[in-house]
């Protein structure tokens, strides 16, 4: 009698933990999505966050350098063009929600991609654009998007984005993060100033956020 007690105890005890374990696992697959990154550099990283940030799927956008040998960079050193880095943003995205495709067309919409020497007012290797792909699939996808944009007839200069192969991220400072929100009236000024707005809204037909 007691024997067969313990074994209901068991298994009251085993189902119990099956539910809460499966409980556990609905909530927490809700809560972490399966997601994904991409890196551009687009000049500029003030001008890159808010374009991506508005769109639908996007986790996060993070400002940083990337593309150097330098550990842990600093504004100051990659300003200055002391580092191989350049301004990026790193995405964080569910793919469920947004694909990388969408993620590449609005990247292209936010730069001059004829601009060899940087982006817009920003001068030097720090500023030029590139998309840092993280897989093959990314690869292929961003050289699909190059290809098409160099053979649209829109350009009469090559097209200077240049693909490469993801290197470790580094987040810039704080004050750098969602800077165009922490600092609306400077970053409108600077957007404008810098001959980026002007540009997208004549040659892509929107304006940048």
């Amino acid at each position: 009698m007691r024997a067969n007690l313990f074994k209901l105890i068991r298994l009251e005890s085993t189902l119990i933990i099956f539910i809460i374990f499966g409980f556990s696992n609905i909530l927490f697959s809700k809560e972490s999505p399966k997601t994904e990154t991409a890196i551009f550099a687009g000049g500029c990283f003030w001008c890159m966050e808010g374009p991506f940030e508005k769109l639908p799927g996007v986790i996060s956008v993070v400002s940083g350098y990337t593309g150097g040998k330098e550990i842990n960079p600093t504004y100051e050193d990659v300003g200055y063009g002391r580092t191989g880095h350049r301004e990026s943003v790193l995405i964080t995205y569910d793919p469920k929600k947004i694909d990388y495709a969408k993620l590449l067309d609005t990247y292209w919409r936010q730069i001059d991609p004829t601009d060899s020497g940087g982006q817009f007012a920003d001068r030097g290797n720090q500023y030029r654009s590139a998309i840092y792909y993280k897989n093959e699939a990314q690869k292929k996808l961003a050289q699909e998007f190059k290809d098409k944009i160099g053979t649209s007839g829109k350009f009469s200069s090559p097209i200077a984005v240049e693909i490469l192969p993801a290197s470790e991220f580094y987040p810039a400072e704080e004050y750098h993060q969602d800077y165009y929100k922490k600092n609306p009236t400077h970053y409108k000024q600077y957007r404008k100033g810098s001959g980026r707005e002007d540009y997208v809204i004549k040659v892509w037909g929107a304006k940048p956020d």
